[in-house]
């Protein structure tokens, strides 16, 4: 028969846990919270400056009288003043300047009186509509004072007759004269630019 052989097995006795580590840990973090939640409060809390500030006194009385010695303001007065300007006029545009600002306008116009000549119906009318559009353009437009009164007349009457030409064409009648009225009023408006 076979003979059992005893097997080896290291019993080695529980040590007990040592928890003094621990502890010490927790209470070094729970110091260094505490030293950061310091050091923020010192930056955090108001300075006077070595300026006392009146204070209430714990303990109330019937004739309490105010403690506090107003403290005088000084207002330096050497400071430098900074002088009040006014923002610089917007300059006045030559009139060839002008002319170069309100050419398209002025050129777009012509071409869309030339094709309005073509068109009927609501095809004209959304061609007098885009030059409308133009026309409260060009009166936005500042002008050079020295044809600023005549320009805002001229680009009304324009307006007017480009209305009036829209007119015509939405109510079905004959827009020829209402259309040579818009091109002489157009006419008016390049002749005051020197085109």
């Amino acid at each position: 028969m076979s003979e059992q052989k005893p097997e080896a097995v290291w019993v080695f006795p529980e040590e007990p846990k040592k928890r003094g580590g621990r502890i010490a840990l927790i209470i070094g973090l729970v110091v260094a919270a505490l030293v950061v939640a310091a050091i923020v409060v010192l930056f955090l809390i108001p300075r006077g400056d070595g300026v006392p500030t009146p204070t209430a006194s714990p303990t109330a009385s019937k004739t309490a009288t105010p403690s506090t010695t107003p403290i005088p303001t000084v207002v330096p007065t050497d400071l430098p003043t900074a002088p009040v300007t006014t923002p610089p006029p917007v300059p006045d545009p030559s009139v060839d300047a002008f002319r170069g600002q309100v050419q398209p306008r002025l050129d777009d116009a012509s071409t869309g009186l030339e094709l309005v000549q073509s068109q009927s119906g609501d095809a004209a009318v959304q061609v007098v509509d885009s030059l409308q559009n133009d026309a409260q353009n060009l009166a936005g437009q500042p002008a050079p004072t020295a044809i600023a009164t005549q320009w805002g007349e001229a680009v009304n009457v324009y307006a007017a007759r480009l209305q009036s030409l829209r007119s015509a064409y939405s109510g079905g009648s004959d827009p020829s004269g209402a259309l040579d009225d818009a091109k002489a009023a157009l006419g008016q408006l390049r002749s005051l630019v020197g085109l």
